[in-house]
Formats: C-alpha cells, structure tokens, sequence
C-alpha cells in the first residue's frame, strides 16, 4: 500500500470517511475542527484510496482517529500497514504517546496493534467507545 501524507483533508479521505462513517455506519457528525489542525494519512491500494486516519497532538500525546478501511478491504491487513504508517509519523513528529477512541466493536484490531484499554466504555453518538493508549519508541 502506498501512502499520502498531507497537513489538509484529502478529498480521498473525505470520501473514505463519509463512506464508512456516514453510510455504512451512521455517524451524524463526521467532519470537525479538528480536521483542520490534523495531518491526514490516505492509503492507496492500485491507485485506489482505500483507507485513512488523522493524527494530532494534545498535551503530550497523539491522537489517532477517523480511523477507516474500506469495507471490501478489511481482514486483509491493511489496517496494520496503516496503523504502522501512522505511528512512523508519529515518531517523526517527536511522539512517543499515542491515544485513540476506539469503537468497541474495534477493541480486538488495536490490541492486536498493541493498543491497551483505559477507563469506562462511554458512547460517542449512539456507539460504545474506550480509550486506548500506548507507547512507541
């Protein structure tokens, strides 16, 4: 996979969001100010954007979010390679702390990351989240 790094939202990151966010998901508030603080990372399989993050630092740490495969792609590793993708940047970046809201459903795909739990589930919407943490060299 081949990857896009920008300081602004990509329209293939738009697209991929509003697709899995919006459409397939349900999300009623997909897009924020923060997008415009962010650096976006966009996944390209055969010149087709297939999966995208952001990143953006608060406090001493790094968020990872909107993080989404398309549907037809998951189960494939991708979301590995892109996690990989965004903690390298992350470490460019001088980051050594790195905090995402994860969908519950999703728990199991940032373990396997190397992700742990933290805190009370709690809902974002209608869906149930927990903070994940973890440290990178």
């Amino acid at each position: 996979m081949d990857f896009k790094v920008s300081e602004k939202l990509i329209d293939d990151a738009s697209k991929i969001r509003l697709k899995v966010f919006k459409e397939e998901q349900g999300f009623k508030q997909e897009f924020d100010d923060i997008d415009n603080i962010a650096t976006h990372i966009v996944g390209y399989l055969d010149n087709k954007a297939i999966a995208t993050c952001r990143i953006f630092s608060e406090g001493n740490s790094y968020h990872i979010g909107r993080f989404a495969i398309i549907k037809e792609y998951r189960g494939r590793d991708y979301g590995i390679e892109l996690m990989k993708k965004a903690e390298q940047v992350i470490k460019d970046l001088g980051g050594k702390k790195i905090e995402l809201s994860s969908q519950l459903r999703a728990k199991n795909f940032y373990e396997k990351c190397g992700f742990k739990a933290e805190g009370e589930i709690y809902m974002d919407e209608f869906c149930p989240h927990i903070l994940m943490k973890k440290e990178i060299e």
